[in-house]
């Protein structure tokens, strides 16, 4: 089975956390492989082109939502790229208290950050 190309978007402050999240995946058997892009000039158009052009090369896309998702125009951006791009969405919750999901994400579901819930998504695409 081929690699599984997951575009993670996260904001700048969560950086921290997208490391652990993608660290995780080591210590899984599900076959893929991430690609993210660190938020630097989320307003510059090259920046966008480059995104969206990794977007389109993925097979899905993992936006990390935290109480700082609702700040960071950047990751915003991003999911509502994977949007307009028709890529599999999912949300997951990086924080224990915070559940506000944003506009962005559509009809996407949100979940718990946990394995099970990671894997049936790569697993899906």
């Amino acid at each position: 089975m081929a690699d599984k190309i997951v575009f993670i978007a996260f904001a700048k402050e969560d950086e921290r956390i997208r490391d652990l999240f993608v660290g995780q995946r080591k210590l899984g058997s599900t076959p893929y492989d991430w690609t993210d892009m660190s938020v630097k000039n989320p307003y510059d158009k090259e920046w966008k082109e480059r995104v969206r052009t990794r977007i389109r090369r993925s097979d899905g896309v993992i936006a990390l939502i935290s109480s700082s998702t609702p700040q960071a125009a950047g990751q915003l951006w991003e999911i509502k790229c994977a949007g307009e791009e028709g890529k599999p969405l999912l949300g997951i919750w990086i924080e224990e208290d915070y559940r506000t999901k944003p506009t962005e994400m559509g009809s996407a579901p949100c979940k718990n950050w946990t394995w099970a819930n990671v894997g049936d998504f790569i697993d899906g695409l």
